[in-house]
This record gives structure tokens, C-alpha cells and sequence, in this order.
């Protein structure tokens, strides 16, 4: 049985919904094994076939009749689609490219889910630059009303690891923003370093990245990450990083 659900889950990540119920009607009407093996000509492409002929294969082996698995399938299929419609997640990736892969750039994700903010953006970044657009999206959100946060790493001096003071950069650069650090470790803290890279708006939409606020991540760095809209993770970061300023886990730096 278990094969046979894998194969019903992968029929329909990749059929269309009109197809799948297509196939489900064609099932139902199945009364010998023979017309069995016209069921892939329900499907257009070779990919679409091949996974068809394993469900067939999958089929086969199971005590499933008919019926049962064209309910499997529309069932299947309603709730890839709904969760399709409420939730997606993309590929963002800035460097060489392949013709064989389609894929966001980086800069484009960090200014749609800037762009996207209604009320609330939080950022974490190792190190942040002037990175023009970024900062232009920034205080665009600001005077619409978004209330934006970041947590970044200190400089050297103030116990940190980079070797410049990001927060008077960034002061200069979105004067609005609510800058946080993670001032205070615990013992197995220690030596840990702000190192996560993300962008979450509204706890409806957030790009996690490997990408830190620079021009050459933004355009020269081989650098990868996904882009989540809708869902619960996006609403599960903006939680724990709320959490963390709540707990002063995480202390907003003062001028």
C-alpha cells in the first residue's frame, strides 16, 4: 500500500488537476485488467506517462479496486491543490545559471517580500552594506506604514565579529528601522555569531537565503535560497524571532 500512495502522490504533483481527474474518471470506469494499460494514454507528456505506468505497476500489487483508487486520486489531488493555492516555495539563486533550472535571483526575492510587507519586516544579516535598492525598498516600506527590524552582528569591539560598526551604516542608511544584536550569550553560546540570512513579512512570506545585505551577494556570489509564501513556516520565523526580542534574547541597540 505504501508504494501505491507514493505513486498516487506523485501522480498528482505533477498531472494538472484536469488531468488527474481525467484519470480518476477513466479509473472508475475500469472493469478488466486489460484496459488498465490505456491509462497512460490519458496523459500527454512522457513524464506524465511514466509516472501513470507506476501507479499502474503500483496497483497491480495492491487488492485496491477501481473505485477505491479513483477516490485516492481526487482526494489526493483536492488537497495538492488547496495547499498549491495557499503556500508556495521557490528556488532564488544568484551566480552562473543552467538553462536546464529556472530560478529567482536573489535581489528580485528580497524586494518582493519587502515590497510585500503590510505591517510588519524583520531581517537577520552577518553583515550589511549599501546595497541601494535594498535600502530604497527599506524606507519605502517605512513610510507606508511597516514597521522594520533588523538583527545583525556586532563589530569586533562591542564583542561581535566583523570588523566594522554595521549598526551606525545602517542607522544612516534606514534611520526607522529597529536595529537588534544578541548582546548577552549564554556559556554554550559563547563564540556563536548572527549568521542567519532572512527576510520575513507579515508572517505570510519569507525568503531564507544564504545571501547576506551586499552588492555581491546581491550580484556576484554564487549564493541560493527559498522563497516561501503562505504556509506555516513563514508564520513560524516570525514567531521565534518576535520571541526572541520578547525574551531580550535579542536587545534593540539605542543611537
Amino acid at each position: 500500500m505504501e508504494r501505491l500512495l507514493e505513486a498516487v502522490t506523485a501522480v498528482v504533483c505533477l498531472v494538472s488537476p484536469e488531468k488527474v481527474r481525467a484519470l480518476a474518471n477513466a479509473i472508475r470506469k475500469i472493469e478488466g485488467t486489460r484496459a488498465i494499460a490505456t491509462l497512460s494514454d490519458v496523459v500527454g507528456t512522457a513524464a506524465a506517462k511514466t509516472v501513470v505506468e507506476r501507479l499502474v505497476e503500483a496497483w497491480r500489487a495492491t487488492s485496491v479496486d477501481s473505485g477505491e483508487l479513483a477516490s485516492m486520486l481526487i482526494a489526493a489531488g483536492h488537497a495538492f491543490e488547496n495547499v498549491s493555492k495557499h503556500q508556495s516555495t521557490e528556488l532564488v539563486w544568484t551566480g552562473p545559471t543552467t538553462p536546464f533550472v529556472s530560478a529567482r535571483r536573489t535581489e528580485q526575492a528580497m524586494l518582493q517580500v519587502i515590497g510585500a510587507a503590510k505591517h510588519s519586516l524583520f531581517i537577520t544579516s552577518f553583515v550589511a552594506y549599501d546595497v541601494s535598492t535594498i535600502v530604497r525598498a527599506l524606507n519605502n516600506a517605512v513610510t507606508q506604514g511597516v514597521n522594520v527590524s533588523m538583527l545583525l552582528e556586532l563589530p569586533q569591539d562591542q564583542g561581535g565579529s566583523i570588523t566594522f560598526d554595521v549598526f551606525r551604516k545602517m542607522r544612516s542608511l534606514v534611520p526607522s528601522a529597529e536595529l537588534y544584536a544578541w548582546c548577552e550569550r549564554s556559556a554554550e553560546f559563547a563564540n556563536g555569531r548572527v549568521h542567519a540570512k532572512l527576510v520575513v513579512a507579515d508572517g505570510q512570506m519569507c525568503f531564507v537565503t544564504s545571501a547576506n545585505l551586499t552588492s555581491h551577494a546581491m550580484e556576484q556570489n554564487i549564493e541560493a535560497g527559498v522563497l516561501l509564501t503562505g504556509g506555516h513556516v513563514p508564520a513560524l520565523i516570525h514567531a521565534h524571532l518576535q520571541a526572541l526580542v520578547d525574551t531580550k534574547t535579542v536587545r534593540l541597540v539605542s543611537s
